[in-house]
């Protein structure tokens, strides 16, 4: 039978799920977005995401599509939005619905994707961010975090600053074009582009940066640090309340751009 193919772009907070996926134990956000489009749609459809977001991880941007029998389309893309935000709850919202072409994959048409993470570095944690950003108490040096960022661009293995899943990977080289730092007062905006993240590697990333900006690695060293490929030799993994999926490339690669 033939099928229809739509796209979602969905935002979520994930304080309250254990990732995206479906869980054997514990709730991903996944599993959310299929009881709503089961509520729609007869065949019960599954959806094929353009990353696996981990427990307490959120999106701004996850890029996600399903297929439906013809039959069974009933509805314009911004009436599906809407009805499917009728049944998810608060903290997961479809922002736009749209059909695609059948050539579309949500994972494997993707060209990169972008990454923010937030952190608070002042004595006291403001509670509208408690959520969504790392304290941190201590002074960071935003100059030598700068410093450092540039030595995390271009092709190179990042196994230095990525967490193991129990199992060896056919590649850790991956291509980051953006490394920045971005400051509000005591917010600091870390800002990461790439053609693909191995397990928890911006984490890795941002907590290394973190500990350059408290002095307990010299800028200079990074290079060292990721030609050693042992995360025993990096920076912390930051924690995950302050990383967001924020949006998802599938055009021509974004032009690299130099910290400002």
């Amino acid at each position: 039978m033939e099928t229809l193919k739509f796209k979602l772009t969905i935002a979520y907070d994930g304080t309250r799920y254990q990732g995206w996926q479906v869980q054997k134990t514990g709730t991903g956000v996944q599993q959310k977005i299929e009881e709503a489009l089961a509520r729609l749609f007869p065949s019960g459809p599954r959806v094929h995401s353009s990353s696996r977001t981990d427990t307490g991880v959120h999106a701004l941007g996850m890029v996600v599509h399903f297929e439906v029998p013809r039959p069974e389309r009933s509805m314009s893309g911004r009436k599906l939005a809407l009805a499917l935000n009728a049944w998810l709850p608060e903290d997961v919202r479809v922002l736009q619905a749209t059909r695609t072409t059948n050539e579309f994959h949500a994972r494997f048409s993707a060209t990169g994707k972008q990454y923010r993470y937030f952190v608070w570095n002042h004595p006291a944690m403001n509670p509208l961010l408690r959520h969504t950003a790392w304290h941190v108490t201590r002074r960071i040096d935003l100059a030598a975090m700068r410093r450092a960022a540039p030595c995390f661009l271009g092709q190179r293995d990042f196994q230095s600053v990525a967490a193991s899943q129990g199992y060896a990977k056919q590649s850790n080289v991956r291509n980051l074009w953006r490394c920045e730092l971005k400051k509000s007062g005591p917010l600091f905006t870390f800002i990461i582009e790439g053609d693909g993240f191995l397990y928890k590697m911006c984490r890795g990333i941002v907590g290394t940066l973190v500990q350059v900006g408290l002095g307990k690695f010299a800028a200079e060293a990074m290079a060292d640090l990721l030609a050693g490929k042992d995360r025993r030799l990096a920076g912390m993994t930051a924690p995950a309340q302050g990383l967001v999926l924020w949006k998802v490339f599938y055009r021509a690669k974004p032009n690299a751009r130099r910290p400002s």
